[in-house]
Order: structure tokens, then sequence, then C-alpha cells
């Protein structure tokens, strides 16, 4: 019985994929650039729908200006939340090494808010909250700001379609993308989706200064479940400092059974 119960799914979910729209659809369904853009992202957005809980392990590797490195083990749990209204939920908990081991990483992101986060320091033994003005500081000394590893909730922006062009193997969307959060650490993003998929392949990351800051890759996707598209690898290279950020993503597990108790401030410490 489980063994077709599980067709049943897989076959649902990859007719899921017979109602994707296409890249003409999609630009057609829309007139002015600014709407193109947020049509590209919602058709993004749908594509992704319906995973409903994930957990994966991670490997991120922090690079100097010189080469030398640093690497952390962490895991990394999400509950997609139905209501589209609300953003879903995530923990990052680390594992390696022992210097920031059971430092856990806690986000309930929200549509048109500041996503509420919270950080567990165990050598400090406390609960930290993230300010809603200090979402462009660096996540635990890495390339990514903390606002770059929230949700990316489609409301979170507002768009312009530019063109397409070629990218690697394969023709991309390139669109610009605006925070509609007032302190968010960029001005604007420049995004290349690709217009088969619709995935994410890579996105430049503009200062508040207008200048170019840092670009991040996805690299090495494979699709799970028949539907659900995940990259192996992110690298984010920031151009102002030389360093960068990468991150190994292995052993994907989908509907483990994660509940909304699992993603509590009141957790953070008893994580593992």
């Amino acid at each position: 019985m489980k063994n077709i119960l599980t067709a049943i799914t897989i076959l649902i979910l990859s007719a899921g994929n017979v109602f994707a729209k296409t890249a003409d659809e999609v630009l057609s369904s829309a007139t002015s650039a600014e709407e193109q853009g947020k049509a590209i992202m919602i058709e993004v957005d749908e594509r992704d729908f319906g995973f409903g809980d994930m957990e994966v392990d991670l490997e991120m590797t922090l690079r100097n200006a010189h080469g030398q490195e640093i690497k952390r083990s962490q895991r990394n749990k999400t509950l997609e939340v139905e209501d589209k209204s609300l953003g879903d939920k995530s923990l990052i908990i680390f594992d390696n090494p022992r210097d920031v081991k059971g430092t856990a990483f806690l986000t309930f992101s929200k549509i048109l808010e500041p996503d509420d986060q919270w950080l567990y320091l165990p050598s400090l033994k406390r609960v930290k909250r993230i300010s809603s003005k200090n979402k462009s500081g660096p996540f635990v000394g890495s390339e990514f700001a903390y606002e770059d590893i929230s949700s990316q909730e489609v409301a979170k922006y507002t768009y312009k379609y530019l063109r397409k062009e070629v990218c690697g193997d394969m023709e991309c969307f390139v669109i610009e993308r605006f925070p509609t959060y007032k302190h968010s650490g960029y001005t604007k993003q420049v995004a290349w989706i690709d217009t088969v998929e619709f995935r994410p392949i890579k996105i430049d990351f503009y200062d508040r200064k207008s200048e170019l800051l840092k670009t991040l890759t996805y690299e090495g996707y494979k699709q799970y479940l028949d539907k659900y598209w995940r990259a192996d690898k992110f690298l984010m290279i920031n151009h102002q400092t030389d360093k960068s950020t990468e991150i190994a993503w292995t052993n994907y597990r989908f509907g483990v059974g994660l509940k909304a108790n699992d993603f509590t401030k009141a957790n953070l410490k008893r994580v593992r």
C-alpha cells in the first residue's frame, strides 16, 4: 500500500508540471516590464510550492582574500507554510567545528514586514534576536547577509524585466528586483532565471551606493520528487573584499514530518 501511495503522489507532482507556463506564456501574460518581471518570479515561486518540509546537510567554506579556508558543517530544516500571505520557517543548526557547535539560527519569513530572526549562541547560552535594522549584517562571518538566507518571498521586491540572453548552455531571463524593505543592504539585485525550468542561475547584489557588491551563483541542479529543483552548490563572491563563501548541499530529504513546534524560539537551546 505504501508503494502505491508513493507512486500516486509522484504522479500528482509530475502532473503539476504539465500546467507550468512556458517562457512566452509568462511574458505575454503581462504588458509592462515591471509586470513581466513579477510574472517571472511568480512562476519561479509556483513551481517550487508544495514540498511541505525538508531537511538538508550543508558544508560552508569561508575563504579570505588570500585563499585561506574555514569549514563549517550545518543542517537546515525548512517548513513550508501553506498560507501564501505568510512566509516559510527555517532552522539552521551548526555541528562543526567545536567553536560553533550547537549554534542555531531560526527564521520566520514575513511578506511585507521584516523577518523574525533569532540566533542562539551556546558560548553565551542565550538567544539573540536579530534587529530588523541589521539584516544586512554578515551571517556568522560569511559573505551571506541575514537577509540573503531568509525565504525570498515574491512580495518582498518590485521587479523589472530587462531581456533574454544566453547564460552558459541555456537561455535566461534577466530581471532587476528592488527590495521593498527599507533597511535592506541592497539598492537592487539583478537575477538570471533560466527560461525552461525557471531556476535562479546567478544574482548580482548592488550595495547602498549602487555599486556591485557580491555575486551568487547556483550550480549542480538536481530534480527531486519529479518536480523540485535544488542546487548542489551556492557560491557567493564579494567583489569589494575578494572574500567568498561556498555552500555545498547534500542529502536532501523531503516529507520528514517537521511541525510548527520544531521551529520555536524556546526550542533553540535544545536543538540537536
